[in-house]
């Protein structure tokens, strides 16, 4: 499974008309693309931060969506009232406890290592990482997007609260700390998202 993600550094005043322009239009949209399965977007009002994420069956699903995703990316840019950078990522780890509900959030952490040491990454990430993140109150899914190439990756870990993410904080950060130790990889950003839109379809990999 393959991920294409698209960053936007939104005006906050706009977030709400961007999020209803997703969800209205988008994903309609998106449902008669071959090999779509599924959006995702979250939102930091704060700071206007917002990622919205689509996900693709195959490399080759994604890669002939572009042309026809290009103007969609460009009028949810326009709705948000902001500018966009674009990724892409080979979905390399998904767990769910539960589906998310209404309320949920996201801690989104970045990370790069070297290409040739991603695969025990990912490995440690499946291996070990999980089973400390989903004890942790709130706990809903965690994925692992990457990039082979670059070396970098962005972990996902979805709770089912703004509440229950920030009682975890702590513990977290100490997992977080610990992966990053054994497995090598630096960790290069991180935020807190409100979880706007959850529609992936996308199948379990653990």
């Amino acid at each position: 499974m393959y991920a294409r993600s698209t960053t936007i550094q939104a005006r906050p005043s706009a977030i709400d008309a961007g999020v209803a322009h997703v969800r209205d239009d988008v994903m309609t949209a998106l449902d008669d693309i071959t090999g779509y399965i599924g959006l995702s977007l979250m939102v930091d009002r704060q700071s206007g931060r917002c990622i919205a994420t689509s996900a693709w069956e195959t490399e080759k699903a994604m890669r002939d969506s572009a042309d026809r995703v290009g103007p969609i990316r460009d009028r949810i840019v326009e709705m948000f009232g902001g500018s966009a950078q674009v990724n892409e990522w080979e979905i390399a780890v998904l767990h769910r406890d539960h589906y998310s509900r209404q309320g949920a959030c996201v801690r989104a952490v970045w990370v790069k290592t070297d290409p040739e040491r991603l695969e025990a990454a990912v490995e440690a990430y499946r291996s070990q990482f999980l089973s400390g993140m989903e004890v942790l109150d709130g706990f809903c899914s965690a994925s692992l997007l990457v990039n082979r190439a670059s070396g970098r990756a962005v972990s996902c870990v979805t709770y089912d609260s703004a509440e229950s993410m920030i009682r975890n904080r702590d513990q977290a950060a100490s997992l977080r700390a610990d992966a990053s130790r054994r497995s090598g990889a630096d960790v290069i950003d991180s935020c807190e998202f409100e979880l706007a839109i959850a529609h992936l379809r996308v199948p379990e990999s653990v």
